[in-house]
């Protein structure tokens, strides 16, 4: 029946390759084609053991708190800063995302808009839909030969890396973890080291609270004349204010914009932003992952990510949880068990297990910060006395049967 099925929800139009793979499994999935607000979510959230996502639904502690039954969420997409990771791990909820599925269609947006704003593309393409026809090669360059500056040298920033050179393009980078380089890429000490040089600035940067706002007036003012400027990361990195007198004062030559501070829940619903109006902006709805192949590769992959973990409890490549990954054994019966990060727990677990006779066939503890993830494999039958002393360890965060 399928009141005894797992629930799954669905928002954003998560792809159908993940549908797929969740109801091939016997899971019982709702989908939602629009974001939900905090109230709708707590909703709809009841009863609901995997939630998925993309980056416009916000899953806040006091959603975790109200979901009587979540156990996994899956962002698809790269992002993870619209979800309380922390909270989440307070819950025992694993948070599962996609690093690596939609890295080549962002770096193709990424290039597509380079060449067409260095072709100034936009503009023609306006004067010829109004009629006008302004053959001339003024203000229009190869990209060969000019210089690419890349901020934020991870997945995405060394892909396009890789292309641009091939493209003939010089390429400089910057990043403030330690990033090898790759091809004849040149890494700059400092921001405005890659601001002197650079033809075209393009960020890549991740969601992190501290670059929020990172660049504004000073970066843009510092951004060589007749430059041209990308973000393809996460709309509230930039003053968009700033971005929008710069270009208006011919300082900065072209940008292309596809992260917004405030986007709209759903499609179709009114785009508001101050860069609106721009010839010589390019601007996207959040489309840098919105290809058909990179969808149907997320879907793929992060529905495997939550159903697996349903399974077996191994938390490879989880967000938030400590990376344990314990191989399945043929008859054996598997707990999964969250844990404040405190001294002891394992040996109190088993002694627990002891106390009852329960032989232990496997097992395999990690930690990450303040909690502690630990599967156990046993190869006997257990009494509901063994769960109820499990669930009553004081550090004990979320106890799951998995077999």
């Amino acid at each position: 029946m399928t009141e005894d099925k797992t629930r799954v929800l669905l928002l954003e139009n998560i792809h159908d390759e993940a549908v797929s793979r969740l109801e091939s499994d016997g899971y019982l999935v709702e989908t939602v084609k629009g974001a939900l607000d905090e109230d709708e979510l707590i909703e709809r959230v009841a009863g609901v053991s995997v939630l998925g996502i993309r980056s416009k639904t916000q899953v806040s502690a006091r959603v975790m708190r109200a979901a009587d039954r979540l156990t996994t969420i899956g962002a698809f997409c790269i992002g993870t800063d619209q979800i309380d990771l922390s909270a989440a791990a307070g819950e025992g909820i694993a948070v599962f995302n996609a690093p690596f599925s939609n890295t080549r269609s962002v770096v193709e947006l990424a290039v597509s808009e380079i060449i067409a704003l260095t072709r100034r593309l936009t503009e023609k393409n306006q004067a010829m839909h109004e009629g006008v026809w302004n053959k001339d090669a003024v203000g229009a360059h190869e990209v060969r030969g000019r210089t690419l500056g890349i901020v934020g040298y991870g997945n995405i920033g060394t892909q396009l890396s890789v292309l641009a050179e091939n493209l003939g393009m010089k390429v400089y980078f910057y990043d403030t973890s330690d990033k090898l380089a790759l091809g004849n890429a040149r890494r700059c000490e400092t921001l405005d080291d890659l601001l002197d040089v650079a033809d075209v600035v393009t960020l890549h940067v991740d969601g992190r609270p501290g670059n929020s706002g990172f660049f504004g007036e000073a970066q843009f003012n510092r951004m060589r004349r007749g430059s041209l400027f990308l973000n393809l990361s996460r709309g509230f990195v930039i003053d968009h204010e700033s971005l929008r007198e710069h270009l208006a004062s011919g300082h900065i030559a072209g940008a292309a914009v596809d992260v917004f501070l405030q986007e709209p829940k759903s499609k179709g619903d009114e785009f508001v932003s101050v860069l609106r109006g721009l010839p010589n902006v390019i601007l996207t709805p959040h489309i840098g992952g919105s290809t058909e192949e990179a969808q149907a590769d997320i879907g793929r992959f992060v529905a495997n990510k939550l159903a697996t973990f349903l399974v077996d409890g191994n938390t490879t490549l989880s967000v938030n949880m400590p990376a344990v990954a314990l191989p399945q054994q043929e008859g054996a019966h598997r707990f999964a068990h969250v844990h404040r990060n405190t001294p002891g727990v394992l040996a109190q677990v088993n002694s627990i297990l002891a106390e009852h006779s329960v032989n232990i066939e496997g097992q395999l503890l990690a930690t990450r910060g303040e909690f502690g993830y630990l599967l156990t494999d046993i190869g006997s039958d257990y009494s509901d006395e063994v769960l109820t002393a499990l669930r009553s360890m004081p550090a004990t965060v979320g106890l799951r049967v998995l077999s």
